[in-house]
């Protein structure tokens, strides 16, 4: 008989940035099997159309539900932002989604402006509308699409020249308008970290939401009584639609990872 807390945590995302979040469950929930579409093929997600967004999102998440996922984690702020209502609204399963954290940067800042750094896909989301609308009028939000980023990450080019050249040009007014908190809101862009804090300095602290939905997770699995408390063996697959090089190149360090080629 399949017990269901021990079936895996199902993870998808536009390509490798979700597996940022990955590290974070596997931080929080070590005795947790995962699963993880790496949907590069499609990648990025921000470009495309509301309607497209949700048509991948289904994709992934049947392919996870028939793979025995128990919960589902949109790593993906461009599929959360557009999609995660309609999956929650259509499939019988619990949905962890992901958001940029402009609330707590806004309730944080001391100068009152704050800079977002996302993809298109999630700026133009009516969920990020919402998110915005219901931030302190006396706080500023600089937006800025990341465009390009995400492919160059995609391609294994996180410490190019070319990166660089973007980062610059996409921080440069943050930092003239004095913001002092920068939140990523790709799940891409915390492989950037490194080179983002070498062009802000020390008085912009950057945000991601890698933390947040990791104890949201756990927070599910609880109250739906499906944490795993056995000590079975554990179990990290990777799903990839497109080479998997930067995969491997990411999990260099990871013992007992799986990473596989899947048609999807």
């Amino acid at each position: 008989m399949i017990i269901k807390s021990q079936q895996p945590i199902g993870i998808f995302d536009s390509g490798i940035g979700g597996t940022s979040i990955w590290k974070e469950i596997n931080t929080l929930l070590p005795k947790e099997s995962t699963i993880y579409l790496s949907d590069s093929k499609n990648a990025p997600y921000g470009q495309k159309t509301k309607e497209e967004i949700i048509d991948l999102s289904i994709k992934n998440t049947e392919i996870l539900i028939n793979k025995g996922c128990k919960i589902i984690v949109v790593a993906c702020n461009t599929a959360t932002t557009n999609a995660i209502e309609y999956l929650r609204a259509n499939y019988n399963i619990p949905f962890v989604g992901i958001e940029p954290a402009i609330k707590p940067a806004s309730l944080q800042t001391e100068t009152g402006i704050i800079g977002i750094l996302a993809t298109k896909g999630t700026l133009n989301s009516s969920l990020f509308e919402k998110s915005s609308a219901n931030i302190n009028d006396n706080v500023q939000i600089i937006e800025q699409i990341g465009e390009g980023l995400v492919e160059l990450i995609e391609n294994g080019e996180m410490h190019s020249l070319k990166i660089r050249g973007l980062l610059e040009k996409y921080l440069s007014p943050m930092i003239a308008k004095k913001c002092d908190y920068l939140v990523l809101g790709c799940t891409h862009y915390p492989y950037l970290i490194p080179q983002i804090k070498s062009i802000i300095g020390n008085n912009i602290t950057i945000i991601d939401s890698g933390a947040a939905v990791a104890k949201q997770t756990k927070n599910i699995l609880v109250e739906k009584e499906l944490l795993n408390t056995s000590n079975n063996q554990v179990s990290n697959t990777f799903y990839i639609n497109k080479e998997k090089s930067v995969l491997k190149e990411i999990f260099k360090e990871y013992d007992k990872i799986e990473i596989d080629y899947l048609d999807f």
